[in-house]
């Protein structure tokens, strides 16, 4: 048995946010329909990477059944009410005002099935001068901010995964446990709303409070990070480039006595704290890559290893296909077998099984004659 086996997820979901969430509740165990509109999810037609299907849709996607159904349609809306008067929760992120164009708000659902959970995810939230805004999420990390502390000193950078669709649907799928374990107390169910600003403004909290009460926003610095020092990629004299990270004092000791092979370097006053490392960044730099330019890598990772010192490598997206820690699982496609990366979660009871991507509208017929009992 799994932990979400019996719950009864509806969810009208489509692109990445909403399909995020309920793939996770599939995972645990819930049965997931996902309602597509004519033609399907947009997101089926995204590219052609996973044999001939979308890559986000094969990901985002498994452990569902698929119900094609016209939003158009009273008979079909009619269906989708039956469904939603037997579910536990219905979960959509569709365009600001679809759903109460169709009658389906959160209060009529309520009413018809006081144990329902809806959540519904949005660019920017249900109130406020942007709630009627589409949003995508290129748009909702320049509107937060994100882009601008993302890059190199030269320019602003987009997060290379969809972050804010990934955030919010993370959020969502905790509030709507939440609302589960709340439920098992009360009987009620609840309304949950979740928007892709707000999911990425929280995670901008600390570049707020340096903005508001430090008086200056950090600065861009590609692959260094911004509020600590040395943290980041320096050039070995062998042309590779390894990652380093310091996170304390005593680290740094470590560092400057093992790596450095000069315990007074870490007393220069350019580089006795954090805060003085960050205001002479360059002149750390310098120093470090001077001190690994006639080493190569094994002699710089020995070094590492020897403090204690975090380290990584910067790969590829190719270096890590091959990565010896990259888990991996298999989902059934429509066209077939799809390797994906494993789930983050380890059960040590009931592990995971991932479920097959369903094809458009491949359960419409069982569905519709199950709910037109």
């Amino acid at each position: 048995m799994r932990a979400l086996d019996g719950v009864l997820v509806v969810s009208m979901d489509q692109a990445v946010a909403a399909p995020f969430c309920a793939s996770r509740l599939a995972d645990a165990g819930a049965r997931v329909i996902k309602v597509e509109r004519k033609g399907g999810d947009f997101a089926r037609d995204y590219d052609r990477v996973a044999i001939g299907q979308s890559a986000f849709f094969v990901w985002l996607n498994r452990g569902k059944e698929s119900l094609e159904l016209d939003i158009k349609s009273p008979e079909d809306v009619a269906l989708l009410e039956r469904m939603l008067v037997r579910a536990d929760v219905f979960l959509q992120n569709l365009a600001p005002g679809s759903i109460g164009r169709i009658g389906l708000t959160p209060e009529r659902l309520q009413a018809l099935n006081p144990r329902l959970i809806t959540c519904s995810i949005s660019g920017y939230g249900e109130e406020g001068p942007y709630a009627e805004m589409k949003a995508y999420d290129l748009l909702v990390q320049a509107e937060t901010g994100l882009a601008s502390i993302t890059g190199t000193p030269d320019a602003p950078g987009r997060v290379g995964v969809s972050i804010c669709d990934i955030a919010s649907g993370m959020y969502a799928h905790t509030a709507i446990l939440e609302a589960l374990y709340e439920r098992e107390r009360t009987g009620l169910g609840t309304h949950i709303q979740v928007s892709m600003f707000d999911a990425l403004s929280d995670w901008m909290t600390v570049p707020l409070l340096y903005q508001e009460l430090g008086g200056k926003a950090p600065a861009r610095t590609g692959m260094h990070h911004s509020m600590i020092a040395p943290y980041g990629a320096f050039a070995i004299g062998d042309g590779s480039e390894i990652v380093l990270a310091i996170q304390n004092q005593r680290e740094w000791v470590q560092f400057c006595e093992h790596v450095m092979r000069d315990p007074a370097f870490g007393a220069d006053p350019r580089f006795e704290t954090n805060e003085s490392r960050l205001a002479n960044r360059g002149a750390l730099t310098d120093a470090i890559e001077s001190e690994f330019a006639p080493l190569t890598r094994a002699e710089v990772t020995e070094r590492l290893g020897a403090a204690r010192v975090a380290y990584g490598a910067l790969n590829s997206v190719e270096a890590l296909s091959k990565h010896p820690q990259l888990r991996r699982d298999t989902v059934q496609t429509p066209k077939g077998p799809v390797e994906v990366v494993a789930t983050p979660i380890r059960r040590h009871r009931n592990p995971h099984q991932a479920g097959a991507v369903p094809a458009l509208g491949a359960h419409s017929d069982s569905i519709r004659e199950e709910f037109n009992e």
